[in-house]
């Protein structure tokens, strides 16, 4: 599989850099128009509705067309106006009980794979999603969109699923079901009773698609018995990072405080011991003093649910060095 995003998980003041990966795909047989007589593929000309020229697509931009007919054309420079998402973080912006999550909501799944030296405070999160029966709803900006995500476990790992914006469910809407329907006693316990009969654990893998099986059944016997020909030659169209964990626990204890309206100084002197062992050993493995993470940036655009903190947080503490800006 190939990452197809770079960026760090965040909760508290734990940074996780992972890599995001696409959990499902389709596989339909996919086909092309083509023409019956010689296999040669169908092309489509863009052209104006105006003029009936065509248009080349750097004479193409965007527009919008409002219920009274007016047209609204977008330049370059309207769009580069626009609060553009491109940060790479996962924002986790709270903790919910997982069954109040409507699977109505959700879009498309990835998997995140930790970086190599934040497999423990992935660990972490996970088995701490687990024990709590909890997803974590978060904000992130993927192909330069915000969107909200959810993230739950799978297995081992943790899965990140996108979720439309509640304004973008429909309501069921229908005058059927504003009526009045009177069940008797007999008919919902003999309804009942039908469900029992047919129950059972629900298995993925027993189920099979039959139509894409006949379909390729079909394609490797036309190919098999010599129906088929070579296709056509056409000319070809002209061109138009990570570093290990610092202070996890010292991190996770702040961030309870914070959350909690405590003070973070409450955290830091529970773990001093700690943190002075940890010190003395970085000390003798190198001279060199470690390099400072940077503050969490604050220019990223917060939607207006989320909750602002009662007091500023103090910088994060990173997971790496570097995030990975793939």
């Amino acid at each position: 599989m190939r990452a197809i995003w770079k960026g760090a998980v965040s909760f508290g003041l734990v940074n996780v850099p992972v890599r995001l990966f696409a959990a499902t795909e389709e596989h339909d047989i996919r086909f092309h128009q083509v023409h019956r007589e010689d296999g040669g593929r169908i092309k489509y000309k863009r052209t104006c509705s105006v003029d009936g020229e065509e248009v080349s697509y750097d004479e193409i931009a965007k527009g919008y067309e409002s219920s009274d007919g007016k047209v609204v054309i977008l330049t370059d420079e309207d769009l580069e106006q626009l609060p553009v998402a491109t940060g790479h973080e996962i924002d986790v912006v709270e903790f919910v009980p997982s069954e109040q999550v409507d699977p109505i909501l959700f879009a498309k799944s990835y998997y995140l794979e930790p970086d190599a030296k934040a497999v423990k405070p992935y660990a972490l999160l996970r088995e701490a999603l687990v024990e709590t029966d909890r997803v974590a709803v978060v904000k992130v900006a993927l192909r330069q969109k915000e969107t909200l995500a959810v993230l739950r476990v799978r297995d081992k790992a943790i899965l990140l699923q996108t979720m439309l914006w509640p304004d973008e469910i429909r309501a069921a809407d229908f005058a059927a079901l504003e009526a009045d329907v009177e069940l008797r006693p007999q008919e919902l316990k003999m309804a009942a009773s039908l469900v029992e009969s047919m129950a059972a654990d629900f298995e993925p893998a027993q189920f099979t698609d039959d139509y894409q099986a006949a379909m390729a059944e079909l394609i490797e016997s036309k190919l098999s018995s010599g129906d088929s020909a070579p296709a056509p030659e056409v000319e070809p169209a002209p061109a138009s990072r990570g570093g290990e964990v610092i202070d996890l626990l010292t991190a996770l204890q702040r961030s309870v405080e914070r959350a909690r309206g405590g003070s973070a100084s409450a955290a830091t002197t529970a773990t001093d011991a700690d943190a002075a062992e940890a010190a003395a050993a970085k000390t003798s493995a190198k001279k060199a003093p470690a390099k400072k993470a940077p503050a969490k940036s604050a220019t990223a655009k917060k939607a207006p649910a989320k909750k602002a903190p009662a007091k500023k947080a103090p910088a994060k503490t990173s997971v790496a060095d570097e995030a990975a800006t793939g």
